[in-house]
């Protein structure tokens, strides 16, 4: 059997950070107290409210992964409510405004707009797909508010000058690009085609595939791009299985992945197939495609399952409990990166070291902070916005139905 293509060094940089910097969800929590007074239904924010906008796919293409994001925001503003956490000389409950962009760019940029103006959120978070963050991100930089995306793509944090409110959370695509280059290696793959999705994100993936597999000694025989819509990928599907390859990378987010593992299978492709992170929601292991994408390998954020190396510290507490509540609430639990739960723990956090809500300083106080959250660990500074943290990420293959860490 190959061996699992994991070098245990690249622990080190987040055993450094989580030895360094509180959890999120510990440190934002503080210390028991009593919880505001409930006030008056407004629009507005009282004194004990930080107020977060929230502009996410719930229907349309994007709720795959935006639903689950509206979850976990959901049950980590309850977790930090139920005591309060301190700004100040005040003890704040976290408000969210969570509005349905569904998938449209310019829904979301008028949603933000919204959110700023009217709601006067102190922040924003959102989207989950590169094209309504890339929307959000003009409204956040004119209106001067902290913009956290969970959305996977180049240029949503870069170039710096013009994004000096953004944050990214999600890993950046040469590092998930180097991680699969790597395995392919081990597994002694060495003709691949990439089939990336339309847009944004499989631009980027696009690039960083092509940049990755010649470390690795793995030829691209042949790139093909997903139709736009979700509709018809049987023949873009046929295209890349065409020229035989000894492994496929589908490169895309969910629903998107498990459709395209489909029709590979149906175009007679019967090797093994390699996912990005945003393969990883409930769509992609579903009874449809349970077949096509058993045995497939995903690079992801090391919080798809538990590791024994990671166990002893509060950031797998707080993975723990946040599953734990995720089931009561919701049934199931697949383990997707909860890239929201750690974007508002974030702004806790930041609000609590800048002690008040002020949009500016909240923005000031993100570029400093080194943690290790739960869907992995980060570390903003002036000079960088973006990225998880490479070390926060591991391989994992389905078997039987589950994700198992391979890696």
């Amino acid at each position: 059997m190959a061996t699992p293509a994991f070098d245990p060094s690249v622990l080190t940089r987040r055993g450094v950070l989580a030895a360094a910097a509180s959890t999120l969800l510990l440190a934002a929590c503080g210390q028991p107290g009593q919880r505001p007074d409930d006030g008056p239904a407004s629009d507005a924010p009282d004194d004990h409210e930080l107020v977060v906008g929230a502009s996410l796919e719930l229907t349309g293409r994007g709720a795959a992964l935006g639903v689950l994001q509206q979850r976990a925001l959901e049950i980590t503003a309850d977790t930090l409510n139920v005591t309060g956490f301190p700004v100040g000389k005040l003890r704040r409950t976290v408000r969210l405004e969570i509005r349905d962009n569904g998938g449209n760019p310019a829904q979301a940029a008028q949603q933000a707009t919204d959110l700023v103006q009217r709601t006067q959120a102190h922040a924003l978070i959102g989207g989950t797909l590169a094209e309504t963050s890339m929307a959000v991100i003009d409204v956040a930089e004119e209106l001067r508010t902290p913009l956290l995306s969970l959305a996977a793509g180049d240029g949503i944090a870069l170039p710096l000058a013009e994004r000096t409110f953004v944050f990214k959370l999600t890993p950046d695509a040469a590092e998930v690009a180097r991680r699969l280059a790597r395995l392919l290696g081990t597994l002694e793959i060495r003709r691949v085609a990439l089939l990336a999705a339309d847009g944004l994100h499989g631009d980027s993936g696009v690039r960083a595939v092509r940049a990755a597999l010649p470390r690795a000694d793995v030829q691209l025989a042949r790139t093909v791009r997903l139709p736009a819509g979700g509709q018809d990928f049987g023949a873009a599907a046929a295209r890349a299985a065409a020229g035989k390859p000894d492994g496929v990378i589908v490169w895309g987010t969910a629903p998107d992945s498990g459709a395209a593992a489909r029709e590979l299978r149906r175009a007679g492709y019967r090797g093994p197939l390699f996912f990005d992170a945003g393969a990883v929601a409930d769509d992609t292991l579903a009874r449809p495609n349970a077949a096509a994408v058993e045995g497939a390998y995903v690079v992801h954020p090391a919080c798809l399952s538990s590791s024994p190396l990671t166990a002893a510290n509060s950031a797998e507490v707080a993975r723990k409990d946040f599953t734990y509540r995720y089931l009561r609430r919701h049934g199931s639990y697949t383990g997707f990166a909860p890239y929201a739960s750690d974007a508002l723990q974030l702004l806790v956090s930041a609000a609590r070291m800048a002690t008040n809500v002020d949009r500016g300083r909240l923005r000031a106080f993100l570029q400093a902070q080194v943690v290790e959250g739960m869907a992995g660990a980060y570390a903003f500074t002036p000079t960088r916005h973006g990225g998880m943290e490479p070390d926060s990420l591991g391989i994992y293959q389905v078997h039987q139905g589950v994700w198992e860490r391979y890696a």
